[in-house]
């Protein structure tokens, strides 16, 4: 059984849990706000209270993890900030995984976020992906369209496990 630490556990992070955890996976998922903690415990994974602008609040729940889901291509909020999302924070982050047991990133490089941001966040991931070996899905699926990246997100995790993709249920969870 693999921990997968989803990072920014929100509509579609809990789908993805879900489905994680109906095909075994334990699941922990970050939410910057304490008072969603209970629709992540809801959807099968262990909350974690942790704000990605501030990576040193991840660290710990990083214990354990196998797999990293940096699911910031929705990320809402002050556009400087969004945008460090997918520059700085997610550079630092990955300068911390090679501490840590996570062998794989699933990075969302898709969504409604301007193409520059987007962009430099597929660049981020792709030189920290080559420079520290750490094995990398980039997720591209639309999250508009909820059933696709659901299972593109869930087949990206089973990738990087070298397992099947989890099952899907027939409806989303909300």
């Amino acid at each position: 059984m693999a921990r997968v630490l989803i990072v920014g556990c929100g509509c579609r992070g809990r789908d993805l849990a879900g489905d994680l955890r109906a095909a075994g996976h334990a699941v922990r998922g970050t939410t910057r706000d304490p008072g969603r903690t209970a629709a992540i415990a809801a959807a099968g994974a262990e909350p974690y209270v942790g704000d990605p602008d501030r990576i040193a609040t991840l660290m710990e729940a990083l214990t354990g993890v196998t797999v990293v889901c940096w699911l910031m291509g929705t990320a809402s909020g002050d556009a400087e900030r969004v945008a460090a999302l997918h520059d700085g924070r997610l550079r630092m982050l990955w300068e911390k995984l090679v501490d840590t047991p996570v062998r794989g990133v699933v990075h969302e490089a898709a969504g409604p976020l301007p193409a520059a941001v987007l962009e430099r966040g597929r660049a981020v991931a792709l030189t920290a992906h080559e420079t520290w070996r750490i094995p990398l899905e980039l997720l591209e699926a639309d999250p508009g369209d909820r059933p696709g990246w659901r299972v593109a997100a869930g087949a990206a995790v089973a990738r990087l496990l070298g397992t099947s993709p989890p099952p899907f249920a027939s409806r989303s969870r909300r």
